[in-house]
């Protein structure tokens, strides 16, 4: 089975004329306002002084975590263009050669999915917002206990939203943002990029018809907009065939990425009450008992929690990453059988950029389900294609930012190596009692209980540290995104 690394020309963004805020097509929404025009507010950007000369400034990634590395790790990496012509080429020099790079990861309002479920749309779009100005802006908290930001930094000279959930629900809202702040600063989503690896795949193989899975977090597919995406697009693309689309919501799966407590807690030996992750039952998105052989769940190092009442599950619990890829695998599987659609699966889009950290995983996965077998008959490798490919969206979306970069003549082209600045979201100093948890994050209540369009801080943007980022998590980055890990590592020696 290949990992998909296709290339085709990525098209750019298109850059919009700036608006006025006379015009009436254009909906702003708070904190939008309080960006664009209001001085007194906390939020105001002052565009009118965004630097002219952009080429050395840096280039801004944010994501809901550390999945966002798997995008600025292809950046760091990336030699699929002549640096000299601009053609898809390889040259032997890092595309972003001499580029420096902001990355921020909200981690202390993650999970960045459960928004809409918990009804919260406006206030996440808001929070989306935000990640944005931060990089666009040049301050930040020292400390969490600091009354104001006192720390300097750069603003950024492109965007580049490493989450599918943020693209998913805040690109509409900061491309306008950014159309009427006058800079010309562009922003690039991971949605497009990734529906366009999916077209170059299908066309590069001619097929006529084929079906595609999504895997997503909640936000994500409740926005439809991969699905959305896919259907807009197929015109432009000229592609004439057929292309069959399963979603699935992956309870759970991104939190456990980075080890989120409600979802993964490798400390604990027993279920417990706050497990927030998928439960045994019968309903579609829930782990099925008979299912279990199917799944192939680790048990090793309490990867599952769980009770038993004689031949009965009293709990059952996910307990590591690797499991909640697994169950999500199949329970993407098992709808696209049910659904009674016969066409193979050709193209499974890995629509998180935490999902890519268990790639190796889902593979592996793959196969044990090719090979599964039910009373002699293989009831998984007929819906499987035998030449399915994941995608990630994190390559195109590379190739679409060093495009715009060189379509704006703002690759810095500097000769000596960039570096990489990272930055997190910590919950702010002096919140209400029963706002943080003894952890020290803001507890699920009052994380998802906020209101938007106020001028609250409740949480503040600080440099990366070991304080804030566990053991286990930094190991895995090690691991995974080793350019990552090596550049931001520099900032907490």
């Amino acid at each position: 089975m290949r990992y998909l690394a296709i290339l085709s020309l990525v098209a750019l963004l298109c850059s919009c004329n700036a608006k006025t805020k006379t015009d009436e097509q254009v909906k702003l929404t708070p904190i939008m306002e309080k960006a664009l025009f209001d001085k007194q507010s906390r939020f105001y950007a002052n565009f009118e002084q965004f630097p002219a000369e952009r080429k050395l400034l840096p280039i801004g990634v944010f994501d809901s975590g550390t999945g966002g590395l798997t995008v600025l790790e292809v950046m760091l990496s990336l030699d699929k263009m002549d640096n000299i012509t601009g053609e898809l080429v390889s040259d032997g020099i890092p595309d972003f050669s001499g580029e420096n790079f902001q990355f921020l990861g909200d981690m202390a309002n993650m999970p960045y999915g459960n928004y809409a479920a918990e009804h919260k749309e406006d206030f996440f779009q808001e929070l989306v917002v935000k990640d944005a100005l931060f990089l666009l802006g040049d301050k930040y908290y020292k400390n969490p206990m600091d009354k104001a930001p006192e720390g300097e930094k750069e603003k950024v000279k492109i965007l580049v939203i490493a989450c599918n959930t943020a693209t998913a629900w805040g690109l509409d809202d900061i491309q306008t943002m950014l159309d009427q702040s006058g800079t010309g600063i562009k922003v690039i989503g991971v949605i497009n990029a990734g529906v366009n690896a999916l077209y170059s795949n299908l066309i590069k193989s001619n097929t006529t018809e084929s079906t595609v899975g999504v895997l997503a977090t909640k936000g994500t597919i409740s926005s439809n907009a991969y699905e959305r995406t896919i259907r807009e697009l197929q015109p432009e693309k000229k592609y004439e065939g057929t292309i069959n689309v399963v979603n699935h919501a992956c309870a759970g799966f991104a939190e456990s990425v980075d080890q989120e407590k409600d979802f993964v807690n490798v400390s604990l030996t027993a279920p417990r009450a706050d497990y927030r992750g998928p439960k045994m039952g019968t309903g579609d998105d829930d782990i099925k008992r008979e299912l279990l052989p199917v799944y192939n769940f680790s048990y090793a190092d309490n990867a599952i929690l769980y009770t038993k009442e004689g031949d009965n599950y009293t709990a059952f619990q996910l307990n590591s990453a690797a499991n909640y890829a697994r169950f999500h695998l199949v329970t993407l599987l098992e709808k696209h059988r049910k659904s009674g659609n016969t066409v193979p699966m050709k193209n499974i889009i890995l629509g998180c950029t935490h999902y890519p950290f268990l790639l190796d995983t889902l593979v592996k996965a793959v196969e044990e389900l090719r090979a599964y077998e039910v009373n002699g008959k293989h009831i998984y490798n007929e819906l499987l294609a035998e030449d399915l490919e994941f995608i990630d969206p994190a390559l195109f979306t590379a190739i679409e930012c060093y495009q715009a970069l060189r379509a704006d003549k703002n690759l810095a082209l500097r000769t000596v190596d960039g570096k990489v600045d990272a930055y997190i979201s910590v919950p702010a100093y002096g919140l209400t009692p029963g706002s943080v948890d003894e952890a020290g994050n803001l507890t699920y209540d009052f994380k998802y209980g906020r209101e938007y369009g106020t001028e609250d801080m409740t949480t503040v943007f600080v440099p990366i540290s070991r304080r804030y980022v566990s053991k286990e998590n930094l190991n895995r980055l090690e691991a995974l995104v080793p350019y990552s890990y090596g550049a931001i590592s520099k900032m907490m020696e």
